[in-house]
């Protein structure tokens, strides 16, 4: 058998299962494949009728002409097992990212379309950015936000698309804010709210630089039942006052957010820093519970994509 039979195989023997899955689970975008086969380093992941397809970089140096024949016969592979035209396969070679790399433009101009997620609607566009506009590995973080937002006031940190916000304010939340940098992130927010037919008064996005934003909100003595931070592992994004290191900044960022949080509240607090440590202060201060086993979904081979904590008031 040769290697492309092998990862073709494992792509229809993964796709038998998940499509069916995904149906029972109401949703339709999913990750169809991750590193199975280590000699074929992508992750696949379907929104709808497209498959996404990443390329990790490995390292490897293959000869130009080999590598896009390898290539080829990947795309051709993905297109056979899901019966998606060559337009719906949308290709990105990704390497590890730091700072804002991750949110930057790839030169492609691609087309925003609609997939569903339990009930909710999202805008997603699978060339421009390196990133899609919905992070399918917090697909069960976001449903455990939805169930528990009924009558309470929520706060979504480092909100990136809006998604968080949308299951709150869908889930009942009695009021949001919504908090991000980028300018061309909360736009996109501000269409899933259309989308979702979500009260812009009742529930508001805020440009503000995160740190910043803390600590006006305790000057002004807001306060909130449910708080999402889920922040990138490094930023030195210009817009930023400072550059952010999550793994440094950490304690600084759930202390200020906890000043916010009422008591009996919950601050869902998420990152994927591989080597990420949660300073023991923060759980000698604070009731914290680690619940990335639960939080990661089941489509997700890597069971290490992110960490995932509620932290409580003791």
């Amino acid at each position: 058998m040769s290697e492309i039979t092998a990862f073709a195989n494992r792509l229809g023997k993964n796709a038998k299962h998940l499509i069916k899955w995904a149906r029972r689970q109401n949703i339709e975008a999913w990750r169809l494949y991750d590193r199975d086969i280590p000699q074929y380093p992508f992750a696949i992941d379907i929104y709808a009728n497209h498959a996404h397809l990443q390329e990790y970089d490995t390292g490897w140096i293959m000869q130009h002409a080999e590598y896009e024949a390898w290539l080829a016969e990947v795309v051709e592979a993905v297109q056979f097992i899901t019966g998606f035209p060559a337009e719906h396969i949308h290709l990105k070679q990704r390497s590890r990212q730091r700072g804002s790399s991750q949110y930057e433009k790839t030169g492609r101009s691609g087309e925003d379309f609609i997939v569903h997620e339990n009930g909710r609607a999202f805008w997603v566009n699978l060339n421009k950015y390196l990133d899609t506009g919905l992070f399918l590995d917090h697909r069960n973080t976001r449903a455990l936000v939805g169930s528990e937002a009924r009558g309470k006031r929520f706060l979504n940190l480092f909100s990136y698309t809006g998604s968080f916000s949308v299951y709150a304010a869908t889930g009942g939340a009695t009021g949001s804010e919504t908090v991000d940098l980028s300018n061309t992130y909360l736009d996109w927010a501000r269409r899933n709210f259309e989308l979702n037919r979500i009260n812009p008064e009742q529930h508001r996005i805020i440009r503000a630089d995160v740190f910043q934003y803390l600590q006006n909100a305790a000057a002004e003595g807001k306060r909130f039942d449910l708080i999402v931070m889920d922040p990138p592992s490094f930023s030195n994004s210009k817009k930023m006052l400072d550059i952010l290191d999550i793994q440094r900044d950490h304690p600084r960022l759930i202390r200020e957010a906890m000043q916010l949080l009422e008591p009996g509240g919950t601050l869902y607090f998420s990152n994927n820093l591989r080597s990420f440590e949660l300073e023991p202060a923060v759980a000698e201060r604070h009731a914290v519970a680690e619940i990335s086993r639960q939080s990661v979904p089941e489509d997700f081979r890597n069971r290490k994509i992110h960490r995932c904590w509620t932290i409580k008031h003791r």
